[in-house]
């Protein structure tokens, strides 16, 4: 008989002991409005969790990839406007110094406003971004790409270096330019009949020296070779252009990918406040009828005997 108080006392503490700790559960879910609460108590489910976890941090280093692409890009594509905007205004210059009418010194007077312009075309091309680094320098980003050579043109001087970086799951972008991608060299035909590479600055100094010494075959060149250079400014926006487009599809896709991952990740981790809140309930009845019966066993004569 005191065996079977016994076990009667011990399995009403258990049930008791049961449903505390089951509610106590429930208590902490709600609290936290998560389903599993320590990785012990779902191995499977708390192993998801993590790897969607991991699968979403991913998502944000590519999205923190693309901005500062587009940001890059969008510099690029701002300071070649303001060349190809510069490279008109040097056109019309030169077509008003090929006019036989003006005098040797108004001719000159234009090769001074040449000169300017030609200088800030130079300082954009030399633009930095936000953090410092040159935008037209390959992957030579901390040292100006265009040098001026002492009794010459401004040469380039960075490499032919893309560099890129990850931006998807299976996807990189570049997020450097070269110098020669943008300030593309023309092809000139020599008196040989060859065909050589010019710079960008050579061009632009030829044409200021045509209309300083009124040499009107030298102007009528540098005219056509201006063309070129816008021609060659254009093609690198459109590339631009085309990057940019790349990352508004590339955004769309993270951003789709985010929003499956955050709906797989809530349907695993979060929890069914209805649910739970019903769930709680039952076990709160589930405590309150085991301390009912652990108290009605304690009052027991038999058990009071066996204390």
């Amino acid at each position: 008989m005191k065996i079977s108080t016994h076990l009667m006392f011990d399995k009403a503490t258990k049930q008791m002991t049961t449903s505390q700790t089951n509610l106590a559960k429930s208590q902490a879910q709600l609290a936290q409005g998560k389903q599993i609460i320590n990785p012990s108590d779902a191995p499977d489910q708390a192993s998801t969790v993590q790897r969607l976890k991991s699968i979403l941090a991913r998502q944000d280093s590519y999205q923190t990839a693309l901005n500062t692409v587009q940001n890059r890009l969008q510099g690029e594509d701002s300071t070649l406007a303001s060349v190809s905007d510069l490279l008109i205004r040097a056109k019309e210059i030169a077509v008003q110094a090929n006019n036989d009418t003006l005098s040797p010194d108004n001719r000159k007077a234009l090769g001074v406003e040449l000169q300017g312009l030609r200088d800030q075309m130079l300082s954009l091309a030399n633009t930095r971004d936000s953090s410092g680094n040159y935008l037209f320098a390959g992957s030579k980003v901390t040292q100006p790409p265009f040098v001026s050579v002492a009794g010459g043109s401004p040469q380039y001087v960075g490499d032919q270096t893309r560099m890129s970086v990850m931006v998807g799951e299976n996807r990189t972008m570049p997020i450097n330019r070269t110098g020669t991608d943008a300030f593309v060299p023309v092809n000139r035909t020599a008196p040989d009949g060859s065909t050589q590479g010019v710079g960008f600055f050579n061009v632009m100094d030829d044409l200021i020296k045509g209309v300083n010494t009124s040499d009107h075959p030298k102007m009528q060149g540098g005219m056509g070779e201006l063309d070129d250079l816008l021609g060659g400014l254009s093609m690198a926006r459109a590339n631009i252009g085309s990057g940019l487009k790349g990352i508004d599809q590339q955004t769309g896709v993270i951003e789709d990918t985010v929003l499956n991952l955050k709906t797989t990740l809530s349907s695993v981790e979060d929890l069914d406040y209805a649910s739970a809140i019903t769930k709680m309930n039952q076990q709160m009845l589930s405590l309150e009828a085991a301390q009912s019966s652990f108290a009605k066993i304690s009052q027991l004569n038999l058990f009071n005997y066996i204390k």
